[in-house]
């Protein structure tokens, strides 16, 4: 800012008043208003530029919706190609989001793990009943026995690897990795009151598009 438009700016601050104390009374008129006039196109043009930028305008988006899977038995499912069917009319809409797979059980779970070499997901069921062993609960450490030697170990299991899951949308697509799928892991023979392996995953997808 030059020297002359910062005294217009000190000069509209201060009253009249004191105007005469700086200027001459003949030419302190048609100097403040020179002055004045020197600043005001500065300020009126950087208003101006701020009015006219461009705002992006980003729309948000919610669906939901609720897929049903039976696994074939007992251990870790990958149902990648289970979600992505369900949700393939909604997730193109979504520029940036998050999706949300909740599973409405108690003896099942879901995780992300390797999607390639089948023998991941048996080691995984494996190491399962390892760290969870049935005979649990046959030598007191489990109470909750009525249901069956699967149940109460299908309910730690539950918990240890989670009822839910969050995967990035970009660009119209879930984000894994390249190695990355979705498992359902059934922690039941019998598959609970039910008498079968029917999940029920809720599949929530939020974002901008």
């Amino acid at each position: 800012m030059h020297s002359y438009q910062k005294l217009a700016y000190l000069l509209i601050a201060v009253p009249s008043a004191y105007v005469a104390a700086f200027l001459p009374a003949s030419s302190s008129t048609s100097l403040f208003s020179s002055f004045v006039a020197a600043a005001a196109p500065t300020t009126s043009c950087a208003s101006s530029t701020q009015s006219e930028m461009p705002k992006e305008q980003s729309i948000p988006r919610w669906y939901q919706h609720e897929v049903t899977i039976t696994a074939p038995s007992r251990g870790c499912h990958l149902i990648t190609l289970d979600v992505n069917k369900a949700i393939k009319d909604d997730l193109p809409n979504i520029k940036i989001g998050m999706a949300n797979l909740f599973i409405q059980h108690t003896s099942a779970s879901l995780t992300i793990n390797e999607n390639a070499d089948p023998d991941v997901r048996r080691d995984m069921e494996m190491a399962l009943n390892k760290i969870v062993p049935a005979s649990w609960n046959h030598d007191g450490t489990f109470r909750h026995t009525m249901e069956g030697d699967d149940d109460m170990p299908g309910h730690v299991k539950s918990s240890l690897m989670g009822p839910s899951l969050n995967i990035p949308i970009r660009n119209g697509r879930l984000a894994l990795g390249t190695w990355q799928g979705i498992y359902l892991n059934e922690h039941r023979d019998q598959g609970g009151w039910g008498g079968g392996h029917s999940r029920n995953i809720i599949i929530t997808l939020q974002g901008t598009s």
